[in-house]
């Protein structure tokens, strides 16, 4: 899944196909400006601050079990989110800090250092990396992900892709070559 935000005519928190399809409002009440976004893997949650609001907020991938995190005029300056473990880690832009917040007790905010210009914030850890399985976009005998001739997506399940062609090209009718 594809996981985003959007403030435009109407904000939210939404999630889709790798390859756009079956787009799904997980939220959309109560959400002004969502700018930042975090997936917990594990527990499949969904993070995102709203700089209206002043808030950061989680549901669950199905848009149940919401709740605040945090509130307050601190969370207006925060850009970036990224989870690992029992913390949140996002960018303070008012400061340049790199701030850490316990998820589970919102008063445990500690700044871990500060940086010249950043706008967003990743953890790379072994552990938060999530055990790759056979896919349907796999390259073929040929070279070709999962038999395309230009991209490959994966669709409502890893073992469904669906084809697209780039820029100036059509998909032609057996649906994974371009012309």
């Amino acid at each position: 899944k594809l996981f985003f935000t959007d403030y435009g005519n109407a904000a939210k928190v939404e999630r889709c196909d790798m390859d756009g399809m079956n787009r799904t409002w997980i939220v959309d009440s109560k959400i002004e400006q969502p700018t930042a976004l975090a997936l917990d893997l594990v527990n499949k949650y969904v993070y995102w601050v709203d700089i209206y609001l002043d808030s950061v907020e989680v549901v669950d991938y199905q848009g149940r079990r919401r709740h605040t995190i945090m509130k307050g005029k601190q969370v207006r300056h925060l850009c970036g989110l990224a989870v690992f473990e029992n913390y949140l880690y996002t960018l303070n832009s008012d400061n340049l800090s790199v701030l850490r917040i316990n998820r589970f007790n919102s008063t445990d905010v500690q700044s871990l250092a500060r940086l010249a210009n950043a706008k967003e914030i990743r953890v790379y850890q072994k552990r938060a990396q999530t055990a790759v399985r056979s896919h349907a976009c796999e390259v073929d005998p040929y070279g070709m992900p999962g038999g395309c001739s230009h991209i490959c997506l994966l669709s409502s399940n890893y073992k469904a892709r669906t084809c697209r062609c780039r820029t100036g090209f059509i998909l032609g009718s057996d649906g994974r070559s371009c012309k």
